[in-house]
């Protein structure tokens, strides 16, 4: 088939990679000037399958009540009049129970275990290098009650096969030995040795130059993607700032604009932009600076090494399609870094950035055919775990577009997950 893949960040570019490895003749369309421009520039740097849990969980309304008071909140909701945010905070509230939380998680564990195979054979396959690590991943525990809470987590790991082991203290800084000064601070961790580390914004760029020159696949950039042109039950065209554009299918991967894009046609796609800060800052200290990653789970903040650098991630923000830059969440990265890792690497050099992370309400993404349209295609809603599942959420729905069964179950990752009962 003639694809046309909308969007090329990490999700995009994959699903473009996976299309043209299956034979398919492969067009990408962005509105950026290169690859992994937006939410694929800066994120937190980590490919983490173990980490992978959905933001409904039982406890978060009450938490969200508490970080209300706290102005270092790891989640924040800045009041306005938006009718698909109360939508789609109703859509999360009602997952945050813990039979949603174990179906939801396991979906989420599933694709990217999945995923992170995926990544592992493509760089076999290509040598692809991207500042990236393989030396897993530690979730830090501040206290005991948070400790305690690991256990029903640490259930749903053993179910889905993935290794993980919980740390003492001392076992902690053995791994992480740049966290020995601030031991007190933490009570555990739980160590996921199959989780990984990579820049995503270097790994895509480098894979779309392979896409182009091993495969054919064809980029335009600084093309503005304005409308979808349908029939009753078939898209048979793009209208974009460059013209006109068809193909025999095409994938959406828009990221928080997919359902801007969507709901003319009365797809509704349950994704909204969660808003995530980083800081990347130079290592100073290499004997204190972190070897991989370690994940603050008081601040939900994530610190990543990157070759010479220090990528520090996270918070989440409901505020719109606003990308203005926010003092009190750098302020929040900055603490918990510091607390951690003190002076390893230079605050005051931190470029700092924002995201808009396409997410949906029960945290697993969208992969799949789109409603009605027999030709289009869906690949969205990673939320804060693009980079963690791009990979497999780009295999799988290749698999599906080209008649191939697909390695994993994969149904309950469709859209109709929102549609049937």
């Amino acid at each position: 088939m003639k694809v046309i893949v909308l969007g090329a960040g990490v999700v995009g570019v994959t699903t473009a990679w996976y299309l043209a490895k299956a034979g398919h003749e492969v067009t990408v369309v962005d509105r950026q000037p290169a690859a992994a421009m937006e939410t694929s520039f800066a994120n937190a740097g980590q490919i983490s399958p173990g980490f992978s849990s959905p933001w409904a969980e039982p406890a978060l309304p009450v938490k969200v009540l508490r970080w209300m008071a706290s102005r270092h909140a790891p989640m924040v909701v800045r009041p306005r009049i938006d009718f698909a945010m109360m939508r789609w905070i109703e859509q999360l509230l009602a997952n945050c129970n813990m039979h949603d939380y174990d179906i939801n998680k396991s979906r989420m564990l599933r694709i990217a275990q999945y995923s992170r195979d995926c990544l592992d054979a493509l760089r076999k396959d290509t040598g692809i290098t991207y500042d990236d690590g393989q030396r897993g991943l530690i979730q830090l525990f501040r206290t005991q009650k948070q400790i305690d809470h690991a256990a029903r987590d640490m259930a749903l790991l053993d179910q889905a096969g993935i290794a993980h082991e919980l740390l003492s203290p001392d076992e902690i800084t053995r791994h992480e030995p740049g966290l020995s000064e601030n031991r007190h601070l933490f009570s555990g961790g739980l160590r996921l040795p199959g989780d990984e580390t990579g820049d995503c914004h270097m790994f895509t760029q480098r894979l779309t130059q392979k896409a182009e020159q091993e495969l054919g696949v064809t980029f335009h950039y600084e093309t503005t993607i304005e409308a979808l042109d349908a029939s009753a039950t078939d898209i048979f065209g793009v209208r974009t700032s460059a013209g006109r554009m068809t193909a025999d299918a095409y994938v959406v991967s828009m990221g928080s604009y997919s359902p801007l894009l969507l709901r003319p046609l009365g797809v509704h796609l349950p994704v909204y932009p969660t808003k995530g800060y980083s800081l990347t800052l130079p290592v100073t200290d290499a004997a204190r600076a972190p070897l991989s990653t370690v994940c603050d789970s008081t601040h939900k903040v994530s610190i990543t090494r990157l070759g010479d650098r220090i990528r520090i991630g996270g918070t989440a923000e409901l505020a719109g399609y606003n990308l203005r830059l926010s003092r009190d969440r750098r302020e929040l990265l900055e603490l918990s870094f510091s607390e951690l890792f003190g002076a390893s690497g230079d605050l005051s050099q931190g470029a700092y950035w924002t995201g808009l992370r396409p997410s949906t309400p029960d945290g697993t993404p969208v992969i799949g055919p789109a409603g009605r349209f027999s030709n289009l295609w869906l690949n969205t809603g990673h939320g804060t775990l693009g980079w963690t599942m791009a990979c497999g959420s780009g295999r799988v729905l290749s698999d599906r577009m080209s008649g191939k069964r697909t390695e994993i179950p994969c149904l309950d990752l469709s859209l109709d997950r929102y549609t049937t009962t």
